[in-house]
């Protein structure tokens, strides 16, 4: 998988041409490389601020973000590593609140790249090292951190002692990795998902969920009570409805938030999330009325996000264009959520050939004015004909988002989804690069 980007930068890109020869190595995710690399770096997340962590099939990254802006609301300088980038590398770690700049992240992946040569670390190993480096080296208050794969052996996973631990929503994906048999591991797939995300509980340390089925729910409980974490579950031990506001509770009182500015019902499931992991942990101060701010504040790019002006948008003028990376069926119902009681639309699509060929396409028959199928840049994607059985009405294809956007009917808004990678390309044609 090439999962990197370019650089203006020929520091960062000498670096990035580095990277781009690493990836998962085939047959083996562990965490053994990972610790060899940490200590040959002086164990620097042994030395971090206090780290919210984050796992989740789908709306991790955008707990992120909401953890994200509501630690900088109460004042409070904020580390974040995040995944993936949507057009550059540099997405993926902020330091101090902003962006990693050029120079900074050329000297951290050079060294970390360096120390590693022997190791042939994969590319997550590396891009975690190097941003555990700089948030180590760096003051700020807080680190918020997105885990990548599953958890269990994540590369984040080398943390102790963190603030608290949080699980996201889940669903089935990354079946190659996560649902490979392994002895002693549950065999029924949500349980096993559950299963390697709860794998980042931590002693001591609140592991703070969203609600899920009762077996997938013991699943959490079982390993956290062997790990000695404590969990804090929602429906158990907190409680969110949602409304014209988010109406929190738990053991500690209530809140009355805000919704968020992020556009879906689930979003207002992820901020819940983010307070809950906020209000059972004691080593950071959050008050509510940050806690609103942040909820109104967070932004997270390509969900469900309604694009502006651009040289794309001007092609289909007057109709609004939304853009989501969403790839799973998790995703796709979240999506087909938000457009029940729109006005049929036009859907444009790219997926991973390794993604379910149903997930975003299924959810919105009925909704649909036409269906385009165009590729998913720099990978292997789902042609057609794989998306055409799944559709109740006929299938294009096109050689981009381009030609597809001009050779849309006049009328109806347009959906854009199916791939980040996708989505990272819309963002970078359109001119709207994420800061």
């Amino acid at each position: 998988m090439k999962d990197f980007a370019v650089s203006e930068n020929p520091r960062v890109q000498a670096q990035l041409d580095r990277l781009g020869a690493l990836s998962l190595p085939s047959g083996r995710l562990e965490l053994e490389v990972m610790h060899e690399l940490l200590a040959r770096l002086g164990n620097p997340q042994r030395n971090l601020p206090p780290v919210f962590h984050v796992a989740g099939t789908n709306g991790k990254g955008s707990t992120c973000a909401y953890l994200r802006a509501m630690l900088e609301a109460e004042g409070l300088t904020v580390h974040a590593a995040t995944k993936p980038h949507l057009v550059r590398y540099n997405e993926r770690i902020r330091i101090a609140g902003k962006l990693i700049d050029d120079e900074l992240l050329a000297d951290l992946l050079n060294e970390v790249l360096d120390h590693g040569e022997d190791l042939s670390p994969s590319f997550f190993e590396v891009t975690a090292s190097a941003y555990f480096l700089g948030f180590h080296r760096i003051p700020a208050d807080a680190c918020v951190i997105e885990v990548g794969l599953g958890g269990r052996l994540d590369a984040t996973n080398v943390l102790d002692g963190q603030a608290a631990c949080g699980i996201a929503t889940l669903g089935i994906d990354h079946k190659e990795f996560l649902l490979v048999p392994e002895p002693g591991l549950p065999t029924d797939p949500l349980c096993r998902i559950a299963f390697e995300k709860a794998g980042i509980a931590r002693p001591g340390v609140p592991l703070v969920t969203q609600a899920y089925p009762p077996e997938v729910t013991k699943t959490v409980i079982d390993h956290a009570m062997k790990v000695g974490a404590k969990t804090a579950i929602r429906g158990l031990d907190w409680f969110a409805e949602i409304g014209s506001g988010i109406a929190y509770r738990d053991r500690f009182g209530t809140l009355d938030l805000p919704l968020p500015a992020l556009v879906g019902t689930h979003q207002a499931d992820n901020a819940a999330l983010a307070v809950a992991m906020l209000r059972h942990q004691t080593q950071v101060t959050v008050s509510p009325a940050a806690m609103a701010e942040g909820i109104r504040a967070a932004r997270w790019p390509a969900r469900l996000q309604l694009l502006g002006e651009g040289p794309l948008t001007a092609l289909v003028p007057d109709r609004r264009v939304w853009l989501d990376g969403g790839h799973n069926a998790d995703a796709g119902l979240a999506i087909a959520r938000h457009f029940a009681d729109a006005a049929p639309l036009h859907l444009i699509t790219g997926m991973l050939a390794n993604k379910d060929p149903a997930a975003i396409v299924a959810p919105l028959k009925g909704k649909l004015l036409s269906l385009s199928v165009v590729p998913a840049p720099g990978h292997d994607a789902h042609r057609p004909e794989d998306i055409a059985p799944h559709a109740d009405l006929p299938v294009r294809a096109f050689s981009d988002v381009a030609a597809a956007l001009q050779a849309l009917p006049a009328e109806g808004d347009v959906l854009i989804a199916g791939s980040l990678y996708l989505a990272g390309e819309v963002l970078r044609l359109n001119r709207e690069f994420p800061d």
